[in-house]
């Protein structure tokens, strides 16, 4: 292809991927910023409040930042079903401005906190040090009140892996989002929640074993997410977990089971979980939890409930089988290698191996 038909095909691609992303730019007050959020119309995501929270002296230097007038960064937001704004990047500022200017303990309440910001280290405003917002006088008040903020919104125009990319690329620096938390962001609603529910049942905990970094970080919901995604979609995996994930997720928003659906994890978790004798599940010579073994084990036995079979507890050793463990290891992310770790664990499983 000559230099010019490669440029052709570079605007092409450049105009069909700027097609798939539509955004609005704002100025809100400060006073309107904690209205919105004290109202419900900007989201504070839990994803993101576990992840860390400025310290005060962090936030006495923001809020010492506006009322000078700097440069502040946009806070960019995504629209969600009901035109509600799911905060993707900016929690921390407008986290600072409630808890300044918080009216009241409901709205601190919002931001778990417990008593409103008292402003520390200051060295330009230093006069401001020791002071809450309700120590200033009313026109200090109406001046840092009015201080204007920019906002970015994606639209709900914009395609919802547009919106994953997003948070991604905006989240790179401290607070390292795991896939799953940006799920929990950009997919958010009823069916997240159900995920968060089911990750979080004391069967389920028990039959997992993690690192300590992973214990907080969307890891359990991820692997509800996967046991779902793989039984019931796993002919349109084509190795690339993240985007498969994402598209089951998307789709799931939109038609899904929830009874059925619950009924089968329930009773998949019960038996792996009796095969288990209560425990983790865990291989010979591993501390923690084979996840890609795990989850192929848990879908087998939904699959072979489904089907009306028995699930007999197996041979000891037998989750040290061969063909499951190298199904399960470095390089096995793709259709065929899934599709055979689950058929060798239906195969242990039900005593047919």
């Amino acid at each position: 292809m000559t230099v010019s038909g490669d440029m052709d095909a570079l605007e092409s691609q450049l105009g069909d991927e700027r097609r798939k992303v539509d955004v609005a730019n704002h100025n809100f007050s400060a006073r309107e910023l904690v209205r919105m959020m004290a109202d419900g119309e900007l989201n504070i995501a839990p994803a993101y409040q576990r992840k860390f929270r400025w310290t005060e002296q962090n936030e006495s230097v923001f809020i010492e930042s506006v009322f000078l007038g700097l440069p502040i960064p946009p806070i960019f937001v995504a629209t969600n079903v009901g035109f509600q704004w799911e905060i993707v990047d900016g929690l921390q500022r407008l986290s600072t401005l409630m808890h300044f200017m918080a009216a009241n303990d409901d709205e601190l309440r919002i931001i778990s906190r417990e008593k409103a910001l008292s402003l520390q280290g200051l060295e330009k405003l230093t006069q401001l040090n020791g002071t809450i917002f309700d120590d200033l006088p009313v026109t200090l008040k109406r001046y840092f009140s009015r201080q204007p903020l920019q906002v970015v919104s994606l639209t709900d125009k914009s395609n919802l892996q547009i919106r994953f990319d997003l948070f991604e690329r905006l989240n790179k620096g401290a607070v390292s989002l795991s896939p799953q938390e940006v799920r929990a962001c950009v997919y958010w609603g009823d069916f997240n929640q159900y995920l968060e529910s089911l990750s979080d049942e004391a069967i389920f905990v028990s039959l997992l074993k993690l690192q300590e970094l992973r214990q907080n970080d969307g890891t359990r919901a991820e692997q509800v997410l996967k046991f779902f995604a793989y039984k019931n979609a796993r002919e349109d995996f084509d190795g690339r977990v993240e985007k498969f994930l994402n598209r089951y997720m998307e789709s799931a928003v939109i038609e899904f089971n929830y009874e059925v659906e619950r009924d089968a994890f329930r009773r998949a978790t019960a038996r792996l979980s009796e095969i288990c004798d209560g425990g983790p599940y865990l291989r010979g010579g591993f501390s923690i939890t084979p996840l890609v073994q795990f989850e192929a084990c848990l879908v087998a036995i939904a699959e072979l409930q489904a089907e009306g079979r028995d699930v007999p507890t197996p041979p000891d050793r037998w989750a040290e089988d061969a063909e499951l463990r190298d199904s399960s290891t470095g390089g096995s992310n793709t259709r065929s290698m899934l599709r055979r770790r689950i058929k060798r664990a239906k195969e242990l499983l039900s005593g047919d191996a």
